[in-house]
């Protein structure tokens, strides 16, 4: 069955409701992943592997995230990761890859979710000037506001603002050919939204865990260090030479 719009508007409604969030701010994705407790890594991946996630029986939530991506795209795979998480009703781990045309209802649903999650339509009125909204005419400036203020993409923003009616598609193909990181510049806009990051990141309380359990006597120093290891690629012989942290 096809998504419908007006459930996936309603049960992010109800998401953002339940997480504190307003109908209409941005979302510090960091923030909220660490809040819902998801341990979440970030790796290297193949361009066509944007994330995944885990569920288990006990309620622990685990996400991997594509670090080779732009920063923008990965708040997109992050947001699409959610609705598998936390609305679809039996998730299973699986390679996914935001809007590359899937015709399965439930990425297609996950990818609408993400869509309005990261940018409420309420929000992006609020930004958006009563000329622009009259003619459905929105400027670069506009759209440089926008993607910015919400942290996504240029095309996941274009694709959004056409959704819901705000603007022509061949005004969305107009600003698509628009280069993404000169435009930014040309209007003194920082480009690191549109460069990969956060490579070996990882959000959650694993290391947490892993140190308490180590005062706890409960594992040895060497099997501290080797679970720090699974999640840290950065992890140094000089830090397990000092544990005093």
């Amino acid at each position: 069955m096809a998504p419908n719009k007006f459930i996936i508007e309603r049960q992010v409604a109800e998401f953002r409701a339940d997480n504190g969030l307003s109908a209409s701010e941005a979302i510090n994705l960091k923030s909220l992943l660490l809040k819902l407790n998801v341990l979440t890594i970030f790796r290297p991946l193949s361009d066509n592997f944007s994330g995944m996630c885990l569920k288990d029986g006990s309620g622990h939530r685990f996400m991997l995230v594509n670090s080779s991506h732009s920063r923008g795209r990965q708040h997109f795979t992050i947001a699409h990761e959610l609705y598998h998480l936390y609305i679809e009703s039996k998730p299973t781990p699986h390679k996914c890859n935001p809007c590359s045309g899937s015709k399965d209802p439930v990425e297609q649903s996950a990818d609408m979710f993400a869509s309005s999650l990261l940018m409420p339509e309420t929000g992006l009125c609020q930004l958006i000037s009563e000329n622009e909204l009259k003619t459905k005419k929105i400027s670069l400036a506009t759209v440089l506001k926008l993607e910015h203020y919400f942290s996504v993409s240029r095309s996941a923003l274009l694709y959004r603002l056409l959704n819901v009616g705000l603007l022509t598609n061949a005004a969305r193909l107009a600003l698509a050919d628009e280069p993404v990181k000169h435009s930014a510049l040309c209007f003194g806009y920082d480009t690191a939204l549109y460069d990969s990051a956060n490579e070996g990141l990882v959000i959650g309380d694993f290391g947490e865990k892993a140190r308490s359990l180590f005062e706890q006597e409960k594992i040895s120093e060497g099997h501290y260090w080797e679970l720090l290891r699974k999640i840290n690629t950065h992890a140094t012989e000089e830090d397990e030479n000092n544990t005093g942290c």
